[in-house]
């Protein structure tokens, strides 16, 4: 796994010092770009959250959730899955993306900060909003003992429960999602998901955040993901749709910190 650190910033803002690097780890051939923000104040490990992107989302959201974590001491890593949007840092040929890749890379990034000399290994966190909330419990479920706790952000569970059942012949080589091109390979692979039936292999705490105005993941495919789990808890925003307003996502922050906190 080749490791490339591009740049290295000290930043001082109104919560607490914090040090910010560009950050590349290698998943085979898939080159996956991404910050990494840590707390500057010295601390023996660093437990980490790393930030999960949705649908033709990038690293840059992530952002938002620097100063809150490293007030708590959390590093946080936010990335661009390859081929993830078609603004993507690691590549941006959406025709390309997968659910299950995805999966793969966000399992590769963790076995990486496992090892990571800064990083408490016991203590990794997954924050996956949307599509990356479905493939942030795909992977919580694949490797439990890796992930510490899970967040999940108006989670797009029920992408992984398709019920398509055309002729793989009879599908578009090229389907337009939100004007955002995508392979047949795509819609393919989540025929054998079942996520549903694979989420609850994960028995550690769960945050569920859902708006109750969501028109993209229904709030009872959340309220279902919630009674899979062994251990979870659902927190409804009022009022919030797919994608929380300022307010909302402030309302979503003070949540994750008393979840956080509570461990």
């Amino acid at each position: 796994m080749r490791i490339i650190f591009l740049a290295f910033l000290f930043v001082v803002t109104g919560v607490s010092a914090q040090t910010r690097e560009e950050l590349w780890i290698d998943n085979g051939s898939r080159h996956i770009f991404g910050i990494l923000n840590k707390p500057a104040e010295k601390a023996q490990k660093h437990p980490l959250v790393i930030i999960v992107h949705g649908f033709n989302g990038t690293h840059d959201w992530g952002c938002n959730y620097f100063d809150m974590l490293a007030s708590m001491g959390y590093a946080c890593y936010t990335f661009d899955f390859p081929n993830g949007s078609v603004g993507s840092r690691s590549g941006n040929n959406t025709m390309e993306m997968s659910v299950l890749d995805e999966q793969r890379d966000l399992e590769a990034i963790v076995a990486y900060f496992r090892r990571h000399p800064d990083i408490d290994a016991n203590r990794i966190v997954l924050v996956g909003e949307s599509q990356g909330g479905l493939v942030a419990a795909l992977a919580a479920a694949n490797k439990p003992d890796d992930i510490y706790r899970l967040i999940l952000v108006f989670p797009a569970i029920g992408l992984g429960d398709s019920r398509d059942t055309r002729p793989a012949e009879s599908m578009p080589d090229t389907t337009r999602v939100w004007g955002v091109p995508l392979g047949k390979r795509f819609y393919l692979e989540l025929r054998d998901v079942h996520a549903f039936d694979r989420i609850g292999r994960y028995d550690k705490p769960v945050l569920i955040l859902q708006g109750d105005a969501d028109r993209v993941v229904p709030l009872a495919s959340s309220e279902r993901a919630a009674k899979i789990y062994t251990n979870a808890r659902l927190h409804v925003i009022r009022g919030a749709g797919h994608g929380f307003k300022p307010e909302e996502f402030q309302e979503s922050l003070e949540q994750i910190k008393a979840f956080l906190g509570n461990y």
